[in-house]
């Protein structure tokens, strides 16, 4: 389709609309999920197929998903099936790899790396383009991990990351401004032990989503909405409601 034809009516346009949460902010806040044996309740979810290929990812890693409220939980969603409000409970991680297959669908899925690594010391990631990785976009979020004390290796199309002894605080300064990378070591750093601090972060709004949400956690962080984010550790998270932005 080259062309949209619109033919207007007389008169003006009258009714209301609800406006969902934003998609860039929602994704980050569901695998924020992970850091936490304590329920996330989420409201204001978009109605997106992203959305449910993210719940259905979290719940292939063991996270316990009620879509819309109670009655649902587990359930597989369908990709219009996103619910308005999800409540998502990670209290056993079960499994530590995101395959492939679910992560080809969304670039986005790799920010399930950070708290997986966090909360269990161990991850196993698809990189979003499987075997054929070419110019890999994550290498910004391997190497920060690495300065927080990971042991990465690329596999078969996977980021292999280790954190036998846990992840330890550090100063990382961004080569360059990247908000999957933020987001996913802002996420680590919550549980990380002493006080890590980011510079060069984004400042994007679901950055400052994710923070808030975090801080709802029980994560201390300061400097939200700077380009400087200072995170001092904390040894668990607990339960939260949040409205995506």
């Amino acid at each position: 389709m080259d062309r949209i034809r619109i033919e207007g009516r007389q008169g003006p346009l009258r009714g209301a609309i609800s406006v969902g949460g934003a998609k860039n902010a929602a994704l980050p806040l569901m695998a924020s999920a992970l850091l936490s044996d304590q329920p996330l309740t989420l409201s204001n979810l978009p109605h997106l197929a992203d959305i449910a290929t993210m719940a259905n990812l979290l719940r292939a890693l063991g996270v316990e998903i009620a879509p819309g409220g109670a009655g649902r939980q587990n359930e597989k969603l369908d990709d219009g099936d996103a619910g308005r409000v999800m409540s998502l409970a990670a209290r056993n991680v079960g499994e530590t790899t995101a395959p492939y297959e679910l992560v080809r669908k969304m670039r986005a899925s790799v920010v399930v790396l950070g708290p997986l690594l966090a909360r269990t010391g161990k991850a196993r990631v698809s990189l979003p383009g499987g075997c054929a990785i070419g110019t890999r976009p994550v290498d910004i979020h391997l190497s920060a991990l690495t300065e927080l004390g990971a042991e990465i290796e690329l596999a078969g199309g996977y980021i292999e990351a280790r954190a036998p002894r846990g992840l330890r605080a550090a100063k990382i300064v961004f080569p360059k401004v990247t908000v999957g990378g933020t987001e996913n070591l802002l996420m680590a750093a919550t549980l990380a032990r002493g006080t890590t601090v980011l510079a060069n972060a984004a400042r994007e709004p679901e950055v400052t989503d994710l923070a808030r949400c975090l801080g709802a956690m029980g994560a201390k962080i300061e400097g939200v909405g700077t380009d400087t984010l200072t995170i001092e550790g904390v040894t668990r998270l607990g339960a939260a409601r949040h409205a995506v932005v």
